[in-house]
């Protein structure tokens, strides 16, 4: 990957850029300056913008509806949508499931899941944690036993993101309890509508109403859902984890504009008279987080590099999910700092996923807190340095 920008490379940043100025709603675009998360509708509404100007999968393939963009252009579109204010899509279907889909999945898996996914009428949730099997992910218990033409399902998933509005989970259940822990597990593509499939809510830290329970009581599941082989969904769910992890590559550009929102903030605050911009403990504070995600962003670009071209980054993408998850949470703790007592103002869940948060409310709080989840999700940042150690140290 080249980042030497040539004149092609520069008017596709300036096509990117007019898009973005043209079509992203000014209250889609407050709603990140101030911090919070997009709601469903936001997201909704932002792939529908991105697929009607054929950007509705950045990072895929041509021949899977993607963009086909190389590295750089990748990079470039998300230094644009970082600096526009643009949120980033969801990412459980375009950059979780789909494209395990494309690179597994049958030829009718793919006709069927994947053009939906590039338009966001359909969206996906993760079956992966249950109670018991988080960090520790073979040890999951959800069965899955063959009767007929289908699998019945039974067990219990758990931090199931978005699953009360998402139309299909990707889930890993235990085919074989005889084989060893990880050779016993597949991949099911499964219907959230199918009879036997209870939903329920956990408000989290930030009051909000983002995770779920799913419960599986004899659910079933036509066989055609498989994934791939059975047995083989360990492998691919490691595929997909990695792959998640390796999305923080580019969301730090993401965490690099909310430390501008924070520097601006700082300017607007005032400390003994002067802005609080100017003290020095504070300054200290902003600039060792800023270096730390320079170097953060090139580790990245290395992972964008491989992802685009189908080439496995090993341990670069935990390295890249440990820093830039506990870079996400120095800086909003920072942005809470600086905003003092304003920032316990927030808003609780309405209870309507789709309701709009007032535009005027504070959000870093809401970042803040939500973001003590990011050093545990997608394998915990004590797992990820397990696994760099064992496979880069060999510890």
């Amino acid at each position: 990957m080249s980042l030497a920008f040539n004149q092609r490379d520069d008017a596709f940043r300036q096509e990117v850029r007019r898009f973005f100025a043209a079509n992203i709603p000014e209250a889609m675009r407050a709603g990140a300056r101030s911090g919070r998360r997009p709601t469903v509708a936001e997201w909704r509404a932002l792939q529908t913008i991105l697929y009607k100007n054929g950007w509705g999968a950045p990072s895929w393939p041509r021949e899977h509806g993607g963009t086909g963009w190389s590295p750089t252009q990748l990079y470039i579109f998300e230094q644009e949508a970082a600096a526009a204010d643009v949120p980033p899509p969801y990412h459980q279907g375009l950059e979780n499931i789909g494209p395990i889909i494309f690179t597994y999945g049958s030829p009718a898996q793919k006709q069927r899941f994947l053009p939906r996914i590039v338009s966001g009428e359909d969206w996906w949730t993760q079956g992966y944690s249950e109670p018991g099997a988080g960090s520790d992910l073979a040890s999951l218990r959800t069965r899955a036993v063959r009767d007929g033409d289908h699998y019945v399902v039974n067990g219990q998933k758990l931090w199931t993101s978005y699953a009360h509005v998402a139309d299909y989970i990707f889930c890993l259940v235990r085919t074989d309890p005889n084989a060893k822990k990880q050779g016993g597990i597949s991949l099911l593509l499964i219907d959230l509508k199918t009879p036997g499939i209870r939903i329920r809510p956990v408000k989290t830290l930030d009051e909000r109403h983002h995770v779920n329970e799913v419960f599986f009581e004899d659910a079933r599941v036509p066989l055609d859902s498989l994934l791939g082989e059975e047995g083989r969904g360990w492998g691919y769910g490691k595929v997909l984890l990695d792959r998640e992890r390796g999305i923080t590559a580019m969301l730090n550009l993401r965490v690099a504009r909310q430390l501008d929102y924070v520097r601006a903030q700082a300017m607007r605050m005032r400390k003994a008279g002067r802005p609080l911009a100017d003290d020095p403990a504070f300054r200290d504070k902003l600039a060792q987080i800023e270096i730390e995600l320079i170097a953060l962003e090139h580790l990245g670009l290395r992972i964008v590099s491989n992802t685009v071209a189908g080439v496995d980054s090993g341990v670069l993408s935990s390295m890249v999910k440990v820093r830039w998850s506990e870079l996400l949470q120095r800086t909003t703790e920072l942005w809470v700092e600086v905003l003092g007592y304003d920032a316990a103002l927030f808003v609780s869940d309405s209870g309507d996923t789709n309701a709009a948060l007032p535009s005027d409310m504070p959000g870093p709080m809401l970042s803040y807190l939500y973001g003590r989840v990011t050093t545990i999700y997608a394998g915990s940042n004590e797992i990820q340095r397990n696994i760099i150690a064992r496979r880069s140290l060999g510890l």
